[in-house]
């Protein structure tokens, strides 16, 4: 299959890299470029940068989620009919699982899918001195890394003039061609908080930032030629079977609003393609569940920033409550899982009653707690084996009733605890899933549902 595509990614985290993809794919599509964009890794909150520049959802490309082997075939399916996919690294552009290997990173997406990189490379205060260390990048081998796929060079935070003598700099001494740079702005600034940046919606006028940044980007990037680098990726070459198909033809509910937000498209999808209806709901607003119903689904977010209005929405709290009791099947992941217990302590520090279909209450902490992949193993899922399950997560709150049901497993390491609450019915704790990675996990969902409704 032919798909042109780039990645863009950068010695670390916080080089600008959302700010520069999101330009560039704002400079893309003002030409008229049917473009899909993807995240490497386990990310949301960029990727609803990338959904927000174009109007459609994207993707996360994660090795570890998912599998190595698979990345080919979800660039091929989520990019469809595209003209152009456009990548995003995640971290430092060779960080990976532990910090002590490539595999995971977005190196390793950038292997297994043939695409040509784009380093963009942080000037703030340096010049000559940005050449070894992109000559470092460039040459950098080891067993796992054959080929770095870095084609190109974009820089970041430099003047015109500043510009002018790096660029002349990096392609005489590391013979790798210079698309442009990008001027600091301070009038454009992604604002962060505990789990990343803040969401679009909360930047302040977002959507005039992105005009300027486009039109910035226009002048000192050389677009034409990073197309023509996207298009010398080599064919998309599928090497995996079509995911099973089967039509459940049930309703399942979705929560969906500011407080639940983060959520893999690609989930949605494969419920979807296994039969599911899927119907959005607010836990925020919304007095009630959606009727016939035959299973629920409630995914990360920032509940505790609106911990207030979900406990003042009672009536949903007792929905929700009365409906799980009843044996309607449920998968909870985070905040989702959060919600579902007795009570949450709000950003405020304050703690509010929340749905109680779970025992316990969560808190906030003042670190990351059980941080990056994890394998859940010795489990069963809505009473099913389904073997391994590759997850990831990331959240500063803890809870009282975490579970056992699940054994989670640190690759690399001998780090291991006991996780997750699994009966017949739920799927409830804090790892968060991607059914690529397992597609049991959503066929037995789907099956609890199915057997619920008879």
């Amino acid at each position: 299959m032919e798909l042109p595509r780039i990645l863009f990614s950068a010695f670390a985290s916080g080089k600008g890299k959302t700010m520069i993809t999101c330009g560039i794919l704002k400079c893309l599509k003002s030409r008229g470029i049917k473009l899909t964009a993807f995240k490497c890794g386990p990310d949301y909150i960029d990727s609803m940068f990338h959904r927000e520049v174009l109007g459609i959802d994207s993707y996360n490309l994660d090795t570890f989620l998912c599998g190595k082997g698979s990345i080919p075939d979800r660039l091929a399916q989520c990019a469809g009919q595209s003209e152009l996919a456009v990548i995003e690294g995640v971290m430092g552009y060779f960080d990976g699982i532990g910090g002590i290997s490539a595999d995971a990173s977005t190196y390793d997406v950038a292997d297994a899918s043939e695409t040509p990189v784009v380093l963009i490379v942080d000037c703030k205060g340096a010049s000559l001195s940005v050449v070894p260390c992109i000559q470092g990048f460039l040459g950098y081998r080891t067993e796992e890394v054959k080929d770095t796929y870095i084609r190109g060079i974009i820089l970041n935070r430099v003047s015109r003039m500043h510009y002018k003598r790096v660029k002349e700099l990096i392609e005489r001494e590391c013979a790798v061609k210079v698309y442009g740079y990008v001027p600091e702005m301070t009038d454009i600034v992604l604002e962060s908080r505990h789990l990343g940046l803040k969401r679009p919606d909360e930047t302040e006028d977002f959507q005039e930032k992105l005009k300027i940044l486009g039109k910035r980007l226009e002048e000192t990037i050389d677009i034409d030629g990073l197309l023509r680098l996207a298009g010398s990726a080599p064919d998309i070459t599928r090497r995996m079977p079509e995911l099973p198909v089967k039509k459940y033809k049930l309703r399942i509910g979705a929560a969906r609003d500011k407080a639940f937000c983060f959520i893999y498209k690609d989930n949605l999808e494969l419920l979807e393609r296994m039969g599911a209806e899927l119907v959005f709901f607010s836990p925020l607003s919304d007095t009630g569940l959606p009727e016939k119903l035959d299973g629920l689904v409630l995914y990360g977010g920032y509940p505790e920033l609106y911990a207030r209005d979900l406990s003042r929405n009672r009536q949903m709290r007792t929905a929700i409550r009365t409906a799980i009791q009843r044996g309607l099947p449920c998968i909870a992941e985070c905040g989702g899982f959060m919600y579902l217990q007795e009570q949450m302590e709000g950003a405020d520090g304050e703690y509010y009653e929340m749905a109680g279909a779970l025992k316990g209450k969560s808190f906030r902490t003042d670190s990351l707690k059980r941080f990056g992949y994890i394998m859940l193993e010795k489990g069963r899922v809505f009473g099913k084996e389904t073997g391994k399950i590759p997850a990831h997560e990331f959240h500063y709150y803890d809870s009282e009733e975490c579970g056992n049901a699940f054994q989670a497993k640190k690759p690399l390491s001998e780090r291991h605890w006991e996780c997750m609450i699994s009966t017949d019915t739920i799927l409830a704790g804090y790892p968060h899933i991607c059914y690529a990675g397992n597609v049991k996990v959503a066929e037995a969902f789907l099956e609890a549902c199915e057997k619920g409704r008879g």
